[in-house]
């Protein structure tokens, strides 16, 4: 595909953030996008809701689909499903990006915690593209893309949050389980990941938060990397965890300068698991 254009996008999360900036960049093309998330009310600490990300996504020029609703609840995402195939006839794209982010060592992790991590990362993941397997295997094209990075066994990931690195590494296994077993089905499933950090309000709200949006990048280079991975045809990024540097250099990008912060390309922090 050269255009997303009349192409049927389900997205866990995306209020905001990264989510948000892929939504909108696919809606550039008119795409449909269906967003299942839980920030119904605006609250302080977060930018948005599905509802003004429903109304960004419009006035990008394509259609939404806001579902309120939690990637935890089988029968939502069942329903979530069936309604977003319905209403657009069919869905070609999963986007797993609903994440939670909580760095605590495991002495100073509660259970729930661990558990909402595990349940919304790794079981959302499955769940989700497990409940739209039937519409993708009847798309021309299907993509499953999950914000996840790439399995990297240095200690230093594990040392200071495991909890936190086996949710990541969690998603990242779920999709490379797609690519083999999917992928004989024609479905390109492939992970994405950014070389440095990026100014969500995850990263804003983590203590030395305002510090580290400073040397970021914007949401927008992840959205835009998002954008090559679903127009390139067929299956040529299946079982690729790609970054997003790497994968917009590759393809004809230079300049990353807009995409930061500061409008410097340089200073910026690098991502963790990297």
């Amino acid at each position: 595909m050269t255009t997303l254009s009349g192409t049927t996008i389900i997205m866990s999360g995306g209020s905001r953030g990264i989510g948000l900036a892929i939504a909108v960049r696919a809606a550039r093309d008119g795409a449909n996008v269906a967003l299942i998330a839980k920030t119904d009310q605006p609250d302080p600490r977060l930018a948005g809701t599905i509802h003004t990300a429903a109304a960004a996504i419009e006035a990008a020029g394509g259609h939404a689909l806001p579902i309120v609703g939690d990637v935890r609840d089988d029968e939502l995402l069942a329903a979530a499903v069936e309604k977003t195939a319905a209403q657009f006839g069919g869905i070609d794209v999963v986007v797993n990006n609903a994440s939670v982010l909580n760095l605590s060592p495991t002495a100073q992790l509660e259970p729930k915690r661990y558990d909402l991590m595990q349940d919304i990362n790794v079981r959302g993941t499955f769940m989700l593209t497990r409940a739209a397997i039937p519409h993708l295997l009847a798309s021309p094209d299907p993509k499953v893309l999950t914000l996840s990075p790439p399995i990297n066994l240095d200690p230093r990931w594990f040392a200071g949050h495991p909890a936190y690195t086996m949710a990541k590494y969690g998603m990242t296994l779920a999709a490379l389980g797609f690519a083999h077993e999917l992928g004989q089905k024609g479905v390109s499933s492939t992970c994405l990941w950014p070389a440095t950090l990026v100014a969500t309000d995850a990263i804003g709200n983590l203590p030395g938060g305002d510090q580290m949006v400073k040397v970021s990048r914007k949401p927008e280079i992840v959205a835009d990397a998002a954008y090559e991975v679903l127009t390139t045809d067929g299956q040529g990024l299946n079982g690729q965890t790609l970054i997003d540097e790497d994968l917009l250099r590759a393809r004809g990008v230079a300049d990353f300068a807009a995409y930061s912060m500061t409008g410097k390309d340089e200073g910026l922090a690098p991502d963790i698991f990297l």
